[in-house]
């Protein structure tokens, strides 16, 4: 839970590095929450909830997400390339999976 945590912390700050096990705790965390607030919001009928959820993760990803590509030895940018409908998410996934480069 702290990943998800320091994610929320960091949530405007680019730069610096995230490791492998930091970033896919972050996303374990956040998919489980999401599944937990997705059903919730189909049981009470309030679909708004979720969405409300996306949006307020979307930034605290997007920061994890760039942190982990600087630690991977890739530019930031390389996470436009989720953009690119199932081939692209494809890409992005194995570039995340990256092990750590030195600096």
């Amino acid at each position: 839970m702290e990943y998800y945590v320091q994610a929320f912390k960091q949530f405007a700050d680019f730069n610096g590095r995230w490791n492998r096990t930091q970033y896919w705790m972050f996303f374990l965390i956040n998919f489980l929450i999401a599944v937990a607030v997705n059903i919730v919001a189909g049981i009470l009928g309030i679909t708004i909830l979720a969405t409300l959820y996306a949006l307020v993760l979307f930034i605290p990803s997007l920061s994890a997400a760039v942190r982990r590509m600087r630690d991977s030895g890739r530019s930031p940018w390389w996470v436009l390339v989720g953009l690119i409908p199932v081939i692209g998410w494809i890409i992005l996934i194995v570039l995340l999976a990256q092990p750590t480069k030195s600096a």
